[in-house]
């Protein structure tokens, strides 16, 4: 392993003097991540599942919900928090809706099972809905949305998280990040696809900050003494995000009732563990997560004809809009993304931070994988 490593920091040097930069091949992070899940005793299906959904994340720029996050899901397994290779369970269901018991699964592989549940459901009746209780951390919301677009469907998708919300007027967190998607199709394989947490940002951006050892913007996060801090180190640590909106008279009442709408969808509707009951985050803890989803697939075709083309012509007016500054043109969401897995090919693979290169490095050796192999950025 030593050799492998001065060889891997041997590359890496290399390509870095350069002046161009390095990126991972996507095959090749996809092979590493499952390569991980595997190592801590994942089945083949379900460690490809997890590197599916992480990849995805890095594909799209959303760095926080990707490799940054393979670290925390070894952990989990290695602890014995999660079952790697735990099967979802139907406890009950109707033609339109399921209750569903991820038995502590990895969060990708009960997600999958859940969304693809609400899409057969949906086929058949027009809507499904399926909740579920028993859950795992399972990255981007939107991964699971966007799985009904394959479908001509909408897709919706929710989960609950570890208390880091601050409710408006409070100084403690009460109620998770609590993020919520929605995937709409438009026609030529457009869409708008809506990701969001309902905190000011998501904890991730802070994990980010930390890494790179930044500073975070203020707005985001609120320290012991109610104030906001703009350490991220303090923010992580205390827990305590400020709602979508910041303060209340910036209406920061309203990403606080969105964080409810998302905890009475997943906690109290699924029968899972909720708001403050949730272990803490990243926190040592002898108990499962027991995380509360929701999952939701409706087919338009049941409502009035032409969804796609509204759907589309709507799309593009927001696109031709004139923006106030000329050199930020109005995008719809799901935008931002399509362009980054453009500029991922053009690149060649993802450009992860040095300092995510290094972790996935240690984490190799301490888990005796092949590390990943970079390469320099194409021109």
């Amino acid at each position: 392993m030593a050799v492998v490593t001065r060889r891997w920091l041997s590359s890496v040097a290399s390509a870095m003097s350069s002046g161009k930069g390095v990126v991972v091949p996507v095959a090749e992070a996809h092979r590493f991540m499952a390569d991980c899940m595997k190592a801590v005793g994942a089945s083949a299906d379900n460690a490809n599942a997890m590197a599916d959904l992480l990849v995805a994340a890095d594909q799209k720029g959303h760095f926080s919900h990707g490799m940054n996050r393979l670290e925390m899901y070894v952990s989990d397994v290695k602890s014995g928090l999660c079952c790697p290779n735990a099967e979802a369970a139907v406890l009950k269901e109707s033609p339109s809706t399921a209750w569903v018991d991820g038995r502590n699964g990895l969060g990708p592989v009960v997600g999958n099972f859940c969304m693809q549940l609400a899409i057969q459901k949906a086929k058949q009746t027009g809507v499904g809905w399926v909740v579920a209780k028993g859950c795992n951390h399972y990255g981007m919301a939107g991964f699971y949305a966007v799985q009904a677009l394959k479908e001509g469907m909408l897709g919706m998708s929710f989960t609950n998280t570890s208390p880091l919300l601050t409710p408006t007027r409070a100084k403690q967190a009460a109620l998770g990040t609590n993020p919520l998607s929605l995937a709409a199709p438009g026609t030529r394989e457009d869409s708008a696809v809506i990701d969001m947490a309902t905190t000011a940002v998501a904890v991730g951006k802070i994990e980010m900050q930390r890494r790179k050892g930044e500073p975070i913007p203020s707005g985001w996060a609120l320290g012991p003494n109610g104030a906001e801090t703009t350490d991220p180190e303090v923010a992580f640590n205390t827990g305590c995000l400020m709602p979508l909106g910041g303060q209340e008279i910036n209406s920061g009442y309203k990403g606080y009732g969105l964080g409810l709408l998302v905890e009475i969808f997943c906690g109290i509707l699924s029968g899972s563990s909720y708001g403050p009951n949730i272990r803490h985050w990243m926190q040592n803890s002898e108990k499962p997560a027991n995380l509360g989803q929701c999952f939701a697939a409706i087919d338009p075709k049941c409502f009035a004809p032409d969804f796609e083309c509204r759907m589309e012509d709507l799309m593009t007016h927001l696109r031709n809009m004139t923006p106030a500054d000329p050199s930020k043109p109005v995008l719809v969401p799901g935008d931002p993304e399509r362009n980054n897995m453009k500029l991922v090919d053009k690149q060649g693979g993802i450009q992860y931070h040095e300092n995510q290169l290094k972790a996935s490095l240690e984490l190799a050796q301490s888990l005796g994988v092949q590390p990943m192999k970079t390469v320099p950025i194409k021109t």
